[in-house]
């Protein structure tokens, strides 16, 4: 049975033949842990493994005192009766999928992913298993992607036209994995400075000193009192609209990147001026793909629109399941303000 590397528990998903917990939502003796998205790695576990891509977020986000075990990409480890590698998840820095070996069989938790390519991380690697577990958050057709190149288009555009209007443009984008991948990608088209919401300032240092090149940032915070930032481009996180924070930049145009921003209504409902479409999460045909890629007999579906991708699989001839099938009470579902 697939219960013998995979349980959902209370505290996580957990692999008795091994004796660990993947991505556990409550301190565990022992941790596997995807990626550093505060949904995914919890401090409090007595040991931490880790991809070795991802170290300095996992430190970042664990904490100086946590016990990490890093690992390089494909390095074979052994917990217990099974034996474990990481694989590239292409979503954020140091994102991984875990492949597990045991009782005869290869599962592959998927974590986070996305298929896009990203410069700044390690690209998806397909896996092929028995088992694929599958995260879903954007399990629905209607999630398509638009290149890069094209928002990148876009993003500048609309700088441009605030620059022309004389008022400042706030992107409001997740922290960690967003905000990063956003800098990156205009790093190719335009070389001006960004100026930083103070709770994006660590993490996009993190990435500097991992190698990956940016546009060059500056805190908002060391601008003069009385600034004007008129034409300027502000990063910030979600939680900084409509806070004291905003009144900085007077009558600014917002947007917000997110793959949520693909639904019609979603940028109205939510107040921005502006909607760009970007995920670190795989769009509907990303996820079709990847289940074809890794080859899996059997798939097992978390997190989002799980259902209606459990549906399609099954009309297309997999044999596909929630992963509440497997028993247990692992919640379906995580939220984040870093995740989309």
């Amino acid at each position: 049975m697939d219960s013998d590397l995979l349980l959902p528990r209370p505290e996580g998903l957990y692999c008795p033949a091994g004796d660990f917990f993947i991505d556990p939502m409550q301190p565990v003796a022992r941790a596997v842990v995807t990626h550093a998205h505060g949904d995914h790695a919890r401090s409090g576990s007595g040991l931490y493994h880790v991809a070795s891509a991802g170290t300095l977020l996992m430190r970042e986000r664990l904490g100086a005192e946590s016990v990490i075990h890093a690992h390089d990409w494909s390095e074979r480890f052994t917990l217990g009766d099974t034996s474990l590698s990481f694989h590239p998840s292409g979503h954020i820095l140091g994102a991984a999928q875990v492949r597990i070996e045991g009782r005869g069989k290869v599962v592959v938790v998927s974590g986070d992913y996305k298929r896009d390519p990203d410069p700044t991380c390690a690209p998806f690697e397909p896996v092929p298993c028995d088992v694929f577990v599958t995260e879903s958050t954007f399990g629905l057709p209607i999630y398509r992607w638009p290149s890069m190149r094209t928002v990148v288009a876009d993003i500048l555009a609309w700088v441009d036209e605030c620059r022309d209007r004389g008022v400042p443009a706030v992107l409001f984008c997740y922290a960690l994995g967003k905000a990063q991948r956003l800098l990156a990608e205009l790093a190719t088209r335009t070389d001006r400075t960004v100026h930083l919401h103070g709770a994006m300032l660590r993490l996009v240092e993190v990435y500097r000193n991992a190698g990956v090149h940016m546009l060059p940032t500056v805190a908002v915070s060391e601008s003069a009192r009385g600034k004007d930032f008129a034409g300027e481009l502000i990063m910030a996180p979600p939680s900084a609209a409509g806070s004291p924070w905003m009144r900085r930049f007077g009558k600014a145009s917002t947007g917000f990147a997110s793959g949520w921003m693909q639904v019609r209504g979603a940028r109205r409902r939510r107040g921005y001026d502006r909607g760009f479409v970007v995920s670190d999460h795989a769009d509907w045909p990303g996820l079709l793909r990847s289940v074809d890629d890794c080859g899996a007999k059997r798939i097992y579906v978390t997190h989002g629109d799980g259902e209606a991708l459990v549906r399609h699989l099954r009309d297309t001839g997999h044999e596909a399941f929630p992963l509440r099938s497997l028993g247990g009470t692992l919640p379906e579902s995580r939220s984040s303000e870093e995740g989309d």
